[in-house]
């Protein structure tokens, strides 16, 4: 018997609802042919009218739309659906005060009885609408009354979503945490229904990626979901992950920005969304902006697309393209309420300190980067996990280099050590509260241990299995970890009267255009300038030559390799470090704070720093807060992996240097577990491991070294309870760190101090392992002494004669 025109109305929009937009036009024109029934007809051309939309013929879907309504003798519910269909298509073009008023008289309408699911679906729209036009409030509002409707109702998949976009209201509300978890909690319904619900939730899920700071994984995420989209033949969708991608390449791609945001704005304005296509072009003019700052602006194009901003209804987005519009100081500054969202008001005072440098006034412009800064310091506290800590710098670059570049110019010590701590304090500012134990979160990366041995040999992190792992790592990891209090910054004077009378401070502060310095001792301080263009020329290639200098070194390239690293770090040390050591006369040791861009230089291989005891210290103020680490009895834990030909000699020959003065605990071979290891940790106050590492660039807390059972991660770190004072990581590229946003870099180091280590002693690059166990086996020489982690490495380099890129961050003294 064939089916009813009902049976497959309700079939086409189950097929709609799956995003199977073929079957359902198939559905729905059957259903359409067998049917006499007025309103049902009215109620089958609605849903074919979101096919449509869906399909890329949004005119087409409005007009079958407008004809429906247009109908006469339809009842009142039918109508009132078909009003907030037709809401939803309006909103889906930008014309979101049109949308609005649509959906709120279907609302009214359908409120007038019991919530059904129609009803939810209105609100949903409605507060996709209001969450556009940042009206949160009462977006959340319309979410909450949708999802408690689609809960009596059993709407598993309604219910997802409206989950999903109350992440999503969260996220523009500038609660990143929030929205991470409550997509996190949608994804798997949208993950069994179909691939294609899976990319829709994924568009915006990049979205609080790039928030985040987190651009490359949001980028790759954007152009996997566009071609996902292109193939359904979405048209909108895939403009939408176009229009995004290109807003999250603006900050540090903007040729490549401008270039999708023109992709985006041609879609958009063949499908009739006007609203879109101004979003589009308003990124496109700033990555304008951004590639040629000094071509005068064409103040009446970029006064039109703010126009057709503020009458599709993104008036926030409007404001923010007069605001970019007026940085070359022309105009009045639009209002910015204190209500309004925390990106909008940095940017008010990026604009701010750009037309106060513009015009000579770095006092003001010091005082708005500095008034940005402080608001993002209060956002930032809501963040207790590292990563998102540092990548949310992201916001604050643009006045981090302003005031940087200012301080620069006045030529006062004293204002430029202010903004050097103010630039290293980006992302440990918030003192960070230790997480309770995640037995989850240690099964998520014990089943990430077993994949990455399993797919030895391939890029594990393209596995979807692996990304979605590490996905739930980050994702429990942001939610679990809290906030503590705020770290202070010390100033100029305070660090001069609290420095030792051998110790100097060598600040080295990155403009984004050019290199200085500051010398702090305790008699006063030197401002001095160094030549960022020849620093920059043996930058380039530095790391390769370490590398090849380390795997050549017994072969017949072995001599040329030497001399040509030898060369580099010749020209780093003249002019880098040397016109620092020169105004630091007379110190003994030295504290050294430096930029992301300086963050892969050997200091220890410099010719001026051989032998010297220093250490890298995250900031100059938290040094001074901090304790060198010290024990009276010390316990020492040591741990080999498998691989490296002499770990076992060299953590034997370590733990000998501590008979009879402290207990030493070893694991090697199949004793040197993950669980093994961790628990070694917690037990111990000095920590040294020998093993294979690797640096993960995409996702330094998935950096990690090789252990009998697989790969200890960053991660893992945060599952112990109290981590030793001082960590020994005898395995390369540990000591290296990802620059994120020009100021701050992150990797394995930055995890152990975050976790509550004093030092931590690594390398950046790969190190022979000759090197790594005469060296680091004589350090041991001096920690069993009493000496500190700096002197013991600065004194096992002057007596074994290695030149090594072993360091010491934190407070190594």
């Amino acid at each position: 018997m064939p089916l009813s025109a009902s049976a497959l109305h309700r079939r086409g929009v189950e097929a709609a609802n799956a995003r199977q937009f073929t079957r359902a036009r198939r559905e729905l024109e059957k259903a359409a042919a067998r049917t006499d029934d007025a309103d049902l007809r009215a109620r089958i051309d609605g849903t074919a009218a979101y096919v449509l939309a869906q399909t890329g013929e949004p005119a087409a879907a409005e007009a079958l739309c407008r004809e429906a309504l247009a109908r006469e003798g339809l009842q009142a519910e039918t109508v009132a659906l078909l009003g907030g269909q037709l809401g939803a298509l309006l909103m889906h073009g930008g014309r979101m005060e049109e949308a609005e008023a649509s959906l709120t008289a279907a609302i009214d309408a359908l409120g007038a009885g019991t919530e059904t699911t129609a009803l939810a679906n209105c609100l949903m729209n409605r507060a996709v609408v209001r969450m556009q036009r940042h009206r949160l409030d009462t977006c959340m509002a319309d979410l909450r009354r949708a999802i408690a409707i689609y809960e009596a109702h059993e709407e598993r998949d309604s219910l997802a979503e409206a989950t999903h976009n109350l992440g999503y209201a969260a996220l523009l509300g500038g609660d990143l945490v929030s929205a991470l978890r409550l997509m996190a909690a949608s994804r798997p319904t949208f993950a069994a229904t179909s691939a294609l619900a899976t990319a829709i939730s994924d568009l915006d899920r990049a979205e609080v990626l790039r928030d985040a700071g987190l651009t490359t994984e949001a980028e790759a995420l954007l152009a996997q979901v566009a071609v996902q989209f292109g193939a359904q033949r979405m048209r909108q969708a895939r403009g939408e992950a176009e229009f995004h991608l290109a807003r999250s390449l603006v900050r540090h791609d903007p040729r490549a920005a401008a270039r999708a945001a023109r992709t985006a704005a041609r879609r958009f304005t063949s499908l009739g969304s006007s609203g879109w296509a101004a979003r589009a072009a308003a990124v496109e003019l700033e990555a304008r902006q951004r590639i040629r700052p000094d071509r005068p602006l064409d103040a009446a194009a970029w006064e039109q697309v703010a126009q057709e901003l503020d009458r599709s209804g993104f008036r926030t987005e409007a404001t923010a393209l007069r605001l970019t519009a007026r940085r070359d100081g022309t105009g009045r500054l639009p209002r910015v309420p204190a209500s309004a969202p925390t990106p909008l008001r940095l940017r008010a005072q990026e604009v701010r300190a750009a037309r106060a440098a513009g015009r000579g006034r770095d006092g003001e412009a010091l005082r708005a980067a500095a008034t940005g800064l402080d608001l993002l310091s209060a956002w930032q506290r809501s963040f207790g996990a590292l990563d998102l800590q540092a990548s949310v710098a992201m916001h604050a670059s643009d006045l981090v280099f302003t005031g940087l570049a200012a301080a620069v110019r006045r030529r006062d010590p004293a204002t430029l050590f202010e903004w050097s701590e103010r630039a290293r304090h980006l992302s440990q500012q918030v003192a960070p509260v230790r997480p309770p134990h995640d037995d989850a979160l240690a099964a998520d990366l014990a089943e990430l241990r077993m994949l990455r041995a399993d797919l030895a040999g391939a890029d594990w992190t393209t596995d979807p299995t692996v990304r979605a792992l590490r996905d739930r790592v980050r994702e429990r990891q942001w939610s679990a970890t809290g906030s503590g209090a705020m770290r202070e910054r010390r100033t100029l004077a305070e660090a001069s009267a609290l420095l030792p009378a051998d110790t100097a401070v060598l600040a080295y502060v990155y403009t984004g255009a050019g290199l200085h310095g500051v010398v702090v001792q305790p008699d006063g301080a030197t401002l001095v300038d160094l030549s960022w263009p020849r620093v920059r020329t043996a930058l380039d290639g530095l790391r390769a030559d370490l590398d090849m200098a380390a795997l050549t070194r017994d072969g017949a390239m072995g001599p040329v390799t030497a001399r040509a690293l030898a060369a580099r770090l010749a020209v780093l040390d003249e002019e880098l470090l040397g016109p620092m050591r020169r105004a630091a006369a007379g110190a003994a040791r030295f504290v050294i704070t430096v930029p992301g861009i300086l963050g892969g230089v050997p200091w220890a291989m410099l010719p001026g720093m051989h032998g010297v005891p220093f250490t890298l210290a995250t900031s100059v103020s938290r040094w001074l807060d901090g304790e060198a680490p010290a024990a009276s009895t010390p316990r020492v834990g040591f741990a080999a992996g498998p691989r490296v030909a002499r770990a076992a000699e060299e953590v034997q020959r370590a733990a000998e240097s501590w008979a009879g003065r402290g207990t030493t605990r070893m694991l090697q071979g199949p004793t040197a577990t993950v669980t093994a290891v961790t628990e070694l940790a917690a037990s111990v106050d000095v920590l040294h491991i020998a093993a294979h590492g690797r640096h993960a660039v995409d996702n330094p807390l998935f950096s990690g070294f090789e252990l009998d059972d697989g790969v200890l991660f960053g991660y893992d770190v945060d599952l112990i309870p109290r981590v030793p004072q001082t960590v020994i990581l005898s395995a390369c590229e540990l000591g290296r760190s990802s620059v994120r946003w020009g100021e701050e870099a992150l990797g394995m180091t930055r995890v152990w101090l975050h976790a509550g280590a004093e030092a931590v002693i690594a390398a950046p690059v790969t190190v022979p392992d000759d090197d790594a166990c005469e060296l680091l086996a004589a350090v041991h020489d001096g920690l069993s002494a009493g000496a500190s982690p700096a002197a013991a490495l600065a004194a096992a380099a002057r007596t074994t004669g290695v030149s090594a890129p072993f360091q010491c961050h934190g407070n190594g003294f």
